[in-house]
């Protein structure tokens, strides 16, 4: 059993090459913000806030992983090319951004499975975990453990003060 997101890999939507997989590892040190994301949801402004974050943080070892999906009201229709160019074009998204993943069902991709059974959230293992719609943000300490869950109305910079004191411990 994985015991920190460092043992994962997923493609880069925007820069990866070749749409090969990046280890997670490349991420260690740093704190980080993991999303499933949506282009034609009524949360996608949150884009906006997630950039900000990232901006503003990022040099003190702050990382936004964005996975888009498909799975809630098909909010994420588009080709790869599609989500990268919205997503710039839009919100001016500089962070990471990966390619669409499921993240419930048999098909979910296996960080999205750590992710669930490290913070359940408020229906616990009665729930299976199960991610309930787009933009719900998992935090992760330097060391690769899921330390909080927040659902999609918990906006972005609600979570500056927790993703400030996390970055103070080194």
């Amino acid at each position: 059993m994985e015991d920190s997101i460092y043992e994962f890999c997923a493609p880069l939507l925007n820069g990866g090459p070749d749409g090969r997989p990046v280890s997670l590892a490349e991420f260690r040190g740093e704190v980080l913000l993991i999303v499933n994301t949506a282009s034609k949801c009524g949360f996608t402004p949150q884009y906006a806030g997630l950039e900000e974050l990232y901006r503003a943080c990022k040099k003190r070892g702050f990382e936004v992983l964005g996975f888009p999906c498909n799975q809630f009201g098909a909010q994420e229709p588009g080709t790869e090319a599609e989500i990268a160019a919205f997503c710039q074009k839009n919100y001016g998204v500089s962070f990471p951004i990966f390619a669409r993943i499921d993240v419930n069902g048999p098909q979910a991709h296996p960080l999205y499975r750590f992710l669930k059974r490290s913070k359940p959230g408020i229906l616990g293992f009665f729930g299976a975990g199960a991610i309930k719609w787009n933009f719900t943000k998992f935090l992760v300490d330097r060391k690769g453990r899921v330390v909080g869950r927040f659902g999609p109305s918990t906006k972005p910079e609600k979570l500056a003060v927790t993703i400030q004191r996390l970055l103070d411990v080194l």
